[in-house]
């Protein structure tokens, strides 16, 4: 059953559905609903708090991430996200990955590479803390900064579209015992490669990043 939010904390309509979609694509990947389960928006609307209109945006959200499909004129549903569907999403987006630090490597201004060390190494107070959700928040600008550090605006537009697709299964790898100082560890291989200009292994730690992450969500994408 989905937790009802604090009003104090929904203030906003971007805020809302922002929480929705992770409020309930967290259950989708962890199982608490199955595929081919119904979602209603009345009911949606009630356990949040908040009018249609957010569930409608929320909905739309999940189902441009495969969580969720909905047909004309009919209720939104879960989907069933394959073992082997996740696998080729996960290829895709380390072969991007690689290719974004590779050009990172080689075109990352020296101001651009001072904030990326500066931010990897403030990241490991929430490693030290145990603080999944603020390691996950730092992860998403972590990786976003080495997008824009390849300076390729289209590369952006295909790399930040996939990551959308797979953000709940990367949002859910942190529940993992031991997965924030690994993913720390490994973030540090991709900083110094980065760094020092050597673009083959930035591109090669980037893509054994992307490959371990994918061994890590592959549990949430069990047959069910």
């Amino acid at each position: 059953m989905l937790n009802k939010p604090d009003k104090r904390v929904v203030t906003r309509a971007g805020t809302t559905v922002e929480q929705m979609v992770r409020a309930i694509a967290d259950l989708i990947v962890t199982g608490a609903l199955r595929p081919g389960e119904k979602l209603d928006e009345v009911s949606l609307a009630g356990r949040f708090d908040v009018s249609r209109t957010p569930v409608r945006e929320a909905l739309r959200q999940l189902c441009a991430m495969g969580l969720v499909d909905r047909q004309p004129n009919k209720r939104a549903v879960v989907t069933n996200v394959s073992g082997k569907h996740l696998h080729a999403m996960f290829e895709a987006m380390a072969e991007l990955e690689a290719v974004c630090a590779r050009l990172a490597a080689q075109r990352m201004t020296s101001v651009e590479r001072k904030e990326l060390r500066d931010m990897h190494q403030a990241s490991k107070r929430f490693v030290d803390a145990s603080g999944g959700e603020d390691y996950a928040a730092y992860n998403t600008e972590f990786h976003t900064q080495i997008y824009r550090g390849a300076h390729n605006d289209y590369i952006f537009e295909l790399v930040t579209a996939t990551r959308a697709r797979l953000s709940p299964f990367r949002h859910a790898q942190f529940r993992l015992e031991g997965r924030l100082s690994q993913s720390w560890r490994e973030h540090d291989r991709i900083v110094e490669a980065i760094i020092s200009g050597q673009a083959d292994e930035a591109a090669k730690a980037a893509y054994d990043h992307v490959s371990i992450v994918s061994e890590a969500s592959a549990s949430f994408a069990l047959p069910r």
